[in-house]
């Protein structure tokens, strides 16, 4: 499995808060199976900026080599938009921001309040730009998580959509439980992704989602979800 949200980058942002935390993260992870994970700092949010593309760089190379050769610890962000983003965007890719993998694939973050520009523009502008844009969990957003006519319109604009792992199993409750099903059973789910921030505090790990997504629907919709798809991201390669 493939895990492309991750916030296992130490003492950086919300997530892993020491570089043990980070390594224990990490080790669970692959325990857990996961062959490669995306490490996504919180970038352009209000507490995190995390510009800096070498420093960042640099942190997730020594926890490479300190965990060894697997999981494969890939670079990313989890980029939160604004309205001033797009202009930012023409810089890239010797910008600070970072694409999943050095792909054409983008995490973006909308604010929780829906404040701030409309995402069909965001996405549209994305795409004509030729990037690729995976939507973070958008069942816990309250303003979209039960709009599936609006999702099923990023999804043809472009857009593709990550659900979290613990809202699938329950851990964030029973709405975005029921609005993570409902994107599964629609189709409208790309990627299973852990979201993890510490090792106790919203963990690592795909084991239980994938587990749970396999005896609910199917052990191949759970392989799509976690391996298959992610594969692709990584690769660089169009999502269906």
């Amino acid at each position: 499995m493939i895990d492309l949200h991750c916030h296992i980058l130490p003492g950086i942002d919300d997530g892993a808060d020491s570089f043990e935390e980070a390594v224990a993260m990490v080790r669970f992870a692959g325990e857990q199976g996961c062959t490669a994970m995306v490490a996504t700092p919180h970038q352009r949010h209000p507490r995190w900026w995390n510009g800096d593309r070498q420093s960042l760089t640099e942190l997730r190379n020594r926890l490479q080599e300190e965990i060894g050769e697997s999981p494969t610890l890939l670079p990313g962000g989890e980029i939160r938009v604004d309205s001033e983003w797009l202009s930012e965007a023409e810089s890239w890719p010797g910008g600070g921001f970072l694409p999943i993998a050095d792909t054409q694939y983008l995490l973006i973050e909308f604010s929780r309040s829906g404040t701030g520009p409309e995402p069909e523009h965001i996405v549209h502008e994305l795409v004509v730009g030729g990037w690729r844009p995976i939507l973070a969990h958008p069942e816990l957003l309250p303003w979209l998580a039960g709009d599936l006519p609006r999702l099923e319109n990023l999804v043809h604009l472009g857009a593709r959509l990550q659900i979290t792992a613990m809202s699938l199993t329950g851990e964030f409750g029973r709405r975005p439980r029921e609005s993570a099903r409902r994107l599964i059973e629609t189709s409208l789910a790309h990627f299973i992704a852990s979201d993890c921030h510490g090792i106790e505090r919203r963990p690592p790990g795909l084991l239980r989602a994938y587990d749970h997504v396999a005896d609910r629907w199917s052990p191949e919709v759970a392989t799509l979800l976690t391996t298959t798809n992610p594969t692709r991201v990584v690769n660089n390669q169009p999502i269906p």
